[in-house]
């Protein structure tokens, strides 16, 4: 069953119920109304009849027409048919008929067992019969005659029209609420139908979307911003989340199929020398010693570069698996001081300079941002001649540290400085001829990872800076 449905169904059934409740309290009302009002004349009317100061010199029987047998003729009688009103019928205690109106001509108004015993404790009675063809309702109670006597006096009162007004007036109200019912149904169904619109707009596009996979689709709402209109912008709002994570996702998958392609092709350059060598190790008559030695250093070299290589992607995949780094205030002086000591020991015919350091602590992980300075102390090698010089400076300012790696040396074409630290991008061979295209990408993302930016200026011929700032930790 759908929202729809089950939605008109509700409302209907709530407005019926409203209308039986209204329409039963109305007739019940108008019913009560009704007959309380016709009660209330017949007790009047009763009241006026039993009273004896208001017809005085009524005989304590009139034996009018319909009395008892053996009664005088209407004529004899100059008291026969004097009772007061229409449809009055006077009795003794036992029940026994003593007189009535003109008006019931034969008709005698009945009075039940039950009533007779009523009547007899001394409280009226209301009961509805048959006289002359058409309902009646007919009252009856005790009353002292002149002679001291009591007796039973009953006036009745013909309820057909009552009884056809009320019957129009449940029928007026079984059929208007039935058309009610059926025309509300029918509004219910064409404004519930409208409500749901901007639904059924949402579940089509949902469906294009998942068929198409079209993530840059909307859903199109002009109406008011109320449930529906908040279901759609909170509609939108997710396919633009999933469309975000959607090309996030594509790019990381493009990532990993050149990450691995270029991994591959990375570790079957050496991995080929290396199985060339073992060859000519092989070979008959062997190498003389020359040789075999130039061939052993060759594979010794290839070897340590599988080893960085290896190394170097053990790194990325930890990055990228999302590896959380221990960010902690960390002095940065010691840190670059011990950074510049181990590069000249690497590389002791060349100038690192790195003085008046302050004491500035950074917020970092202190392995991660050794391994970033060596780094790019190591591409400044690289790159530079013999006689340059390479220097590190540090500035702190505005609640960041910025650490400066400058060389003079044959700098980075304009065209290259876009890609400077894509995976696996060399842009030309550098000095010594052993990287691999890793290093400045393993620096941008350790940088990256401790809330820092990494970036890079450069001339050709006249050398480049690599900044990397970092967050400072107050002491």
């Amino acid at each position: 069953m759908s929202i729809r449905l089950r939605l008109t169904l509700l409302y209907s059934a709530i407005l019926a119920l409203t209308l039986i409740v209204f329409s039963t309290f109305l007739y019940v009302t108008q019913s009560r109304a009704t007959y309380d009002s016709i009660k209330a004349s017949l007790v009047r009317q009763a009241d006026g009849t039993s009273n004896p100061r208001r017809f005085p010199g009524l005989p304590p029987q009139l034996p009018g027409e319909g009395g008892p047998p053996g009664g005088p003729p209407p004529e004899s009688n100059p008291f026969s048919g004097a009772l007061p009103g229409r449809w009055t019928q006077r009795r003794s205690l036992d029940g026994t008929v003593l007189s009535r109106t003109f008006d019931l001509g034969d008709v005698t108004l009945p009075l039940s067992l039950k009533g007779l015993s009523t009547v007899q404790s001394g409280t009226g009675w209301f009961e509805t019969a048959q006289a002359e063809e058409q309902p009646v309702l007919i009252y009856s109670q005790p009353f002292t005659a002149q002679d001291g006597s009591t007796q039973i006096v009953q006036v009745a009162f013909p309820i057909t029209q009552p009884e056809q007004y009320l019957l129009a007036l449940r029928t007026i109200l079984v059929i208007g609420c039935g058309f009610v019912i059926v025309l509300a149904f029918a509004a219910g169904w064409v404004l519930s139908g409208m409500v749901l619109r901007p639904i059924h707009r949402i579940t089509r596009t949902a469906q294009a979307i998942g068929a198409e996979r079209d993530f840059g689709r909307r859903v199109q709402h002009t109406g008011p911003t109320d449930e529906v209109g908040q279901l759609a912008i909170t509609f939108n709002t997710m396919l633009a989340e999933l469309e975000s994570a959607y090309r996030q996702l594509e790019q990381s998958l493009d990532s990993q199929r050149r990450f691995v392609a270029d991994a591959s092709h990375e570790l079957r350059t050496p991995l080929t020398t290396v199985r060339g060598n073992i060859e000519l190790l092989r070979r008959e008559p062997p190498l003389d010693a020359q040789e075999w030695a130039e061939v052993l250093a060759d594979t010794k070299d290839e070897v340590e570069r599988l080893i960085r290589l290896v190394h170097q992607l053990l790194v990325l995949a930890r990055v990228d698996a999302g590896q959380s780094l221990q960010s902690a205030p960390l002095p940065i002086k010691p840190l670059l001081e011990d950074v510049c000591r181990q590069s000249r020991l690497l590389a002791p015919q060349r100038t690192i300079l790195c003085e008046s350091v302050p004491d500035v602590l950074v917020l970092g992980d202190r392995d991660a941002l050794k391994q970033v300075f060596l780094i790019l102390l190591d591409n400044a090698l690289a790159h530079t001649s013999l006689g340059a010089a390479i220097g590190m400076t540090v500035v702190a300012a505005e609640g960041r540290v910025v650490i400066s790696v400058r060389d003079t040396g044959v700098g980075i074409a304009p065209d290259a400085l876009p890609h400077i630290f894509e995976r696996f991008y060399r842009g030309q061979v550098s000095r010594s001829g052993r990287g691999t295209g890793l290093g400045l990408s393993i620096a941008k993302e350790l940088v990256e990872a401790q809330e820092g930016t990494i970036m890079v200026e450069s001339q050709v011929e006249q050398g480049s800076v690599f900044t990397v700032t970092l967050p400072q930790a107050m002491g």
